[in-house]
């Protein structure tokens, strides 16, 4: 299923699109949960800087 939603962003222009995987720390229970997002590649810092 990844590969062809890679595949789908890679038309056009080239790969101008990551898939970003963040660790996230929740408040109420102190465990960690990964959010998935894809960013363009001028917003990556962006989005891990959040």
């Amino acid at each position: 299923m990844a590969k062809k939603v890679v595949a789908s962003l890679q038309k056009g222009e080239g790969r101008v699109f990551t898939k970003c995987i963040k660790m996230v720390k929740s408040e109420k229970t102190g465990s960690y949960t990964f959010q998935e997002e894809i960013v363009h590649n001028d917003h990556i810092k962006d989005y891990f800087n959040d």
